[in-house]
């Protein structure tokens, strides 16, 4: 069942993603039935008999699901990490997001567990999305596509596993966005789900976030390109605000440290300044302007609208516990692994240590790590060395290093 179709020591090896078309409608927070849903998905390692081993992976805003391996398709790299391109090389346009943490003696460790990683709902990647053919009208569905939650990526995930024919989880991954996603799988099915990891994340988006959020959506619908949504098959899309959505998440993904220590103040094409509006005068301009373009050739607007929105609207307390963290975590079974980094201002580790207050005010099994490291929200893409032992160890039920 497994998708890895070579592999090498430490890597799952060449990976073709998989799709899978939900026999029903799945029912949205919203009030809609959303119906005809496609779901991409990649798998690593092997499905025990007794389907036991099963680990879902969930990605963040600007993923997909290859998670892992070498992508058997020409791609742009969603390895989005800061500085990935230093560190990868032409090497990094195949790999998958977190494929430093998936694959033989890793984090993840697919000797030992089969790794479901998908497309969330509303997606991009080969998820039904608003790129994605409405049924019922035979065009993409746009701005008609329904607004979705994190509850309703879950439900998706829910109902691709019991296409698979696997009816529980031995652990659900994720950072960011991927760590909300983990968070409500221990809510919604705590029957269901033995362990979360949830890395760099949390229960409701800080009011700074929200902010920033809302910045990226107004930059997009304010482009003439995104003509309320409907510009599929116009020659025209919102590809100038898209960019500036994307500078402006990008910014938030980091830390004044990591910008400092790379760019400085230098410049990036003389030894003076040029007294320019238009040109990029300084490395982090460029740098930013490059980020841009990358992300607009491979990532849809209205998924940004969307899973942006479904992100700020997370909200355990207020779902789940009318208003109360402790009281939306009661029924959690799922042992839980938390890991914040104190450069992350985005997610910032006083979020984790809610969440952890939450469950241990209740009984509930947690530990937290908050590791001192100086490169942001982007921490969970880069630090894997540090994330590694603990996670191994989490899931081994071994002491901790």
């Amino acid at each position: 069942m497994s998708s890895a179709s070579t592999r090498a020591a430490g890597s799952v090896g060449v990976v073709e993603t998989q799709y899978a078309d939900l026999p029903g409608p799945v029912q949205l927070d919203c009030g809609r039935k959303l119906s005809g849903v496609r779901v991409a998905y990649e798998t690593y390692g092997t499905l025990s008999p007794e389907r036991d081993n099963v680990l879902l992976v969930c990605h963040a805003l600007s993923g997909d699901a290859h998670a892992a391996g070498e992508s058997s398709r020409p791609r742009e790299s969603t390895r989005d990490g800061f500085g990935a391109e230093d560190r990868d090389g032409s090497a990094g346009k195949g790999l998958g997001w977190w494929d430093g943490m998936i694959g033989p003696g890793k984090a993840f460790d697919t000797d030992r567990y089969f790794v479901v990683s998908t497309n969330l709902l509303g997606g991009c990647g080969g998820t039904t999305g608003p790129s994605s053919i409405d049924p019922e009208t035979g065009r993409p569905y746009g701005a008609d596509f329904p607004v979705i939650t994190v509850a309703d990526m879950v439900r998706t995930e829910r109902a691709l596993l019991e296409v698979l024919g696997i009816e529980r989880l031995a652990a659900v991954a994720g950072g960011s966005l991927g760590g909300m996603q983990a968070l409500q799988w221990a809510v919604l099915h705590p029957d269901l789900v033995d362990a979360i990891v949830v890395i760099a994340s949390t229960h409701a988006l800080h009011p700074q976030g929200v902010s920033w959020n809302a910045i990226a959506r107004e930059s997009i619908m304010r482009d003439p390109g995104w003509q309320g949504g409907q510009y599929y098959g116009t020659g025209r899309a919102p590809d100038a605000g898209m960019g500036v959505a994307r500078m402006v998440g990008h910014v938030t993904y980091l830390s004044a440290q990591s910008m400092g220590d790379k760019f400085g103040r230098r410049l990036q094409a003389s030894d003076d300044i040029r007294y320019t509006i238009t040109d990029a005068e300084f490395q982090v301009e460029s740098y930013l302007r490059h980020q841009a373009e990358t992300f607009v050739r491979r990532f849809d607007a209205n998924t940004y609208l969307y899973t942006s929105r479904a992100l700020t609207y997370f909200d355990l307390a207020r779902q789940h516990g009318d208003g109360s963290l402790e009281r939306a975590l009661e029924q959690v079974r799922a042992r839980t692994l938390l890991i914040a980094f104190t450069s992350d201002w985005l997610y910032p580790p006083q979020a984790s240590q809610e969440i952890h207050d939450a469950l241990k005010s209740t009984g509930k099994p947690v530990e937290l790590h908050v590791i001192d490291a100086p490169y942001g929200h982007d921490c969970f893409l880069l630090e894997e060395a540090r994330q590694t032992p603990l996670i191994r160890a989490f899931l081994n039920l071994e002491e901790a290093p």
